[in-house]
This record gives C-alpha cells, sequence and structure tokens, in this order.
C-alpha cells in the first residue's frame, strides 16, 4: 500500500506525532532505544516499538503500514554505513521520503556528517538529552516555515 501523503502540520493535526523505533541488524542491546521510546510517548507521541533484529525491509513497510511521521533508528553495532543508507534507499523507492529518519548510537562524527548529507535529519550520540530528542522529532514532524 502506498503511502499517505499530505500530512498535516503538527500544530493543526488531529493525531499525535507517530514514531517508529527500531533496532536493525543485528545489535541485541535495546536500553537506549527503549528509554527514547518512553519518553517520546510521555511526551505525547504515539510511539511504534519494533524491538531488535530488524531489517531495512522490515523497518520501512512497518512504516508505511502505520503511517508513521518518523523513524528512529538505534544501533550500536558499527554497521551503521549499511543499514541505514538502505532505510533510506527503500524509503525513496517506495515514494515515502516524507517519512523523516532519526539515528542514535555510537556514530563517528565522520559517518554522522555523512549520513545527515543522505538525509537522516539528526545523529544522536552518547549523552544526547531526551529533551534534545523530543524537540528534534517535533521539529521535524512540522512542515518547513512552521513555527510550532
Amino acid at each position: 500500500m502506498p503511502p499517505q501523503s499530505g500530512k498535516k502540520p503538527a500544530s493543526s493535526r488531529k493525531h499525535p506525532i507517530r514514531v517508529l523505533i527500531a533496532k536493525p541488524g543485528l545489535d541485541g542491546h535495546d536500553r537506549g532505544a527503549k528509554v527514547v521510546a518512553r519518553a517520546l510517548r510521555d511526551s505525547g507521541m504515539e510511539v511504534i516499538y519494533l524491538g531488535l533484529r530488524q531489517t531495512p525491509e522490515d523497518i520501512v513497510e512497518a512504516a508505511i503500514e502505520e503511517d508513521v511521521d518518523v523513524i528512529g533508528l538505534s544501533l550500536l553495532s558499527g554497521a551503521h554505513m549499511t543499514l541505514i543508507p538502505r532505510v533510506l534507499k527503500l524509503l525513496k523507492e517506495r515514494k515515502a521520503t516524507d517519512i523523516k529518519v532519526h539515528a542514535g548510537g555510537i556514530i563517528p562524527d565522520n559517518d554522522a556528517a555523512r549520513l545527515r548529507k543522505m538525509g537522516v535529519r539528526t545523529v544522536f550520540g552518547p549523552g544526547s538529552s531526551l529533551e534534545e530528542i523530543i524537540a528534534a522529532v517535533e521539529a521535524s514532524a512540522r512542515p518547513a516555515g512552521s513555527s510550532h
């Protein structure tokens, strides 16, 4: 099923921001992803947590089926330069580039810069605050030029 287009601005939307959180690849540590998922939920967002060991294909399919506004990817395995670009490519192929992608985990600064150039909105590293993450997700779910 193709993604729905014409998402409403966050300030006028009838539903909360919908976020899908996933752990792509073989990484088995999900505490941080669960903490972020809870913080987003507690801030009023709807959160779908896919859990560990998801393929990029599974993530994109679920994001489209769930009509999410944002995907949050958590990676600690070092496979970020393989898995995240694959998610971005699949979103493009499925004509779902209106879904914004954020990433977090152990991602070197050089790789983070490359990922942002590819289309990742924000790359969060160790020590990022939950407030920063919430604000970035809220901002990315708004159309350009919207102030709130």
